[in-house]
Parts: C-alpha cells; structure tokens; sequence
C-alpha cells in the first residue's frame, strides 16, 4: 500500500520495533527521563467507587519480598502457611465477605491473592482481628514486618503496611492509567484523552518504572450459571 511517509518517518517507526534501541532505551533513556521527570509510586488496591456493583468481588494482589531470599526463605515461608493454614482459613470464614484467598510463592515473595467484597480497610481490619496472632509467623519473614508486629496490636499500621504492599491496579480503561498520574500530582482537571497508547506514552513507562508490579485492570468477574444481568437483577442494582 502506497504511503505519504518520508525516509525519516518511517526510520523513526522502526526504532521501537528494534532490539538493539529498547535495549539502549532501557539502559540510558529512561533513567534520563526518570531524573529529570520523577513520578510517584501509584497506590495499590482497587479504585474507590460508590457504585455498589464495583464494590463486589474485589481483588487483592499483595507482594511480600521474603527477608531471606533463597530457598531456604521460600521452604519458611511454606512452611509458616502450612502449619497456620486451618487458622488462616478459619479467619477469613469469619470475615465473610472472602470469595477467595490462595498464598503464591512467586520468587523471593510470599504472595496472597484474594477476592472479597466490600471495603479494603474493613476486610484487612476484620482479618487481622480474627487471626492477627497467627499472621504473625508470615509477617516476621517479611522485610519490613518488624516494624508491625504483633499486628493485632498494631491494626492501623497493619493496615497501611497492607495496602503499600497491595499491586496498583491499573484500570481497564489505559488512558485512565495516565489520568491516575495527572491525580496524583495534584492536577484534578480532566485531560483530554489525546495520548496515543501504540506509541508507548513516557509518562506511562516512566510509571511502571516507579510501579515496577502491577495488576492489569480489574479482572474478569462473574458467577458461575448466571449473567451479569441475572444477577444484578437480583441483587435490585439495575443498570
């Protein structure tokens, strides 16, 4: 197909495509911009909202780097689960608003992944009341737990401990990505949704510098046997 582009244009498109430039980007472009540009760490967590069907079936991906980074710090962090699991479970029974919870060890991290509803800081207030002394184990293989332990005493420490821990969500909607980076700067204006995402937006790399994990919108939510529409009916949210 005949193209307008110019010699130059079409040299400047293929650089992104091109090994050797993402390589030296990575190496030397980006901490350039991170200096003269520096961006804030995103929060971790689902996005507030005040509509009750965003409110169910939230997702917590909490990150804990182990103190100890070798086997032998993943075989304790095993173990620790393993010997707490039936009081953990029965924890997040008595929550009752945990869809699900499963514990990853995903390299030198101990990972939980849960779903709940509701409110974060009342799930993680709840959690921690309920079996703060058995969370204990986990926590002290954590760097950074010392400064929460014992964590039944320490509910609000705990809780933001948790919530810088928890992985930014980036939302389903990219531009809004950026938005959230305007926000936390102090800018609340809407910006124009001007930022072409295929050509990979310096402020959208130089976050995920800053938020190096992330959880990639807000997953897929669902029930099983049942349309969304079925079940919003149900619950007299209406659309």
């Amino acid at each position: 197909m005949p193209t307008d582009e110019g010699l130059l244009d079409r040299f400047v498109d293929w650089l992104p495509k091109n090994l050797v430039f993402k390589c030296v980007a990575s190496w030397t472009l980006v901490p350039l911009w991170a200096r003269l540009t520096p961006v804030k760490p995103l929060p971790g967590g689902p996005h507030p909202s005040f509509q009750h069907g965003d409110n169910v079936q939230c997702m917590m991906n909490l990150i804990m780097p182990l103190k100890i980074k070798s086997p032998i710090g993943r075989a304790e962090a095993a173990l620790a689960i393993a010997q707490n699991k039936d009081a953990i479970y029965a924890g997040l029974n008595n929550v009752g608003t945990v869809h699900f919870a499963r514990f990853v060890i995903v390299g030198d991290n101990i990972c939980m992944f849960s779903v709940y509803d509701g409110d974060f800081t009342n799930y993680i207030r709840d959690f921690i009341a309920t079996i703060g002394s058995v969370f204990n184990a986990v926590v002290d293989l954590v760097e950074g737990g010392d400064d929460v332990i014992p964590c039944e005493e320490n509910v609000e420490a705990f809780i933001q401990w948790i919530h810088e821990r928890d992985l930014y969500q980036v939302p389903d909607t990219a531009t809004e990505f950026l938005r959230d980076q305007e926000a936390l700067n102090g800018d609340r204006a809407v910006s124009p949704v001007n930022d072409d995402l295929t050509l990979l937006p310096r402020k959208m790399v130089l976050q995920l510098r800053a938020n190096a994990n992330v959880s990639l919108g807000s997953g897929y939510r669902a029930y099983p046997g049942f349309s969304v529409a079925q079940v919003r009916k149900q619950l007299g949210i209406g659309w």
